[in-house]
């Protein structure tokens, strides 16, 4: 299961790369395009549109896996041991279900854009092409989240006071990561202090 997690994420990786680099360059050429050169060429602005709807819907599944996203969790902090892996379980679950309904409407969504055979105006794309993002992050989404599950489900056995210890090396792990950015942002604040000096 984590080899099947770890190549997800690797392709995932490398399609949000591919997908950056070359909407980064659709609107650079368009806005040059635009400003200088006035060439009558459609599709840059499109191909940047199509690009960021894979970034963004891929970076949601980076988001939740990483714990990044954006979250109200009150009622967890509250929590200690069992009873906040509980919770978690549930919410992770809730996830993982909400995820495969979207996947399967997707699917549906996507075969219905194969049949009508619909292309779009600036680049003549095959509408499919755009909407099979919403097939692969949600697929995606699924993988990566019933995995989590399952390793979850599993940490069940363990004592309050092992799931506790966990989350204080967690903890403490998160406040010196923190520490150590907040030293390097000042180093480089002083570092170009000096520098302007001169």
């Amino acid at each position: 299961m984590k080899k099947t997690l770890n190549i997800c994420q690797k392709i995932e990786d490398i399609i949000m790369v591919a997908t950056f680099a070359i909407m980064v360059l659709a609107a650079f050429i368009q806005v040059v395009n635009r400003n200088i050169t006035k060439i009558p060429v459609t599709g840059f602005e499109e191909a940047a549109k199509y690009c960021m709807v894979y970034m963004v819907l891929l970076g949601t599944e980076k988001g939740l896996r990483d714990g990044t996203q954006i979250s109200v969790t009150a009622l967890v902090d509250k929590l200690k041991g069992k009873a906040r892996l509980v919770l978690q379980i549930v919410a992770k679950a809730l996830v993982t279900l909400f995820s495969a309904i979207m996947f399967k409407e997707s699917w549906s969504l996507f075969q219905m854009q194969i049949t009508s055979g619909q292309t779009s105006p600036g680049l003549g794309l095959p509408m499919y092409i755009p909407y099979f993002a919403l097939i692969l992050s949600f697929a995606i989404i699924t993988l990566v989240q019933l995995g989590m599950l399952i390793t979850m489900c599993g940490d069940l056995r363990l004592s309050d006071a092992q799931l506790q210890e966990r989350e204080a090396a967690k903890a403490k792990e998160e406040a010196e990561a923190y520490e150590r950015a907040v030293q390097e942002e000042q180093a480089k604040l002083e570092n170009a202090q000096k520098g302007g000096r001169k």
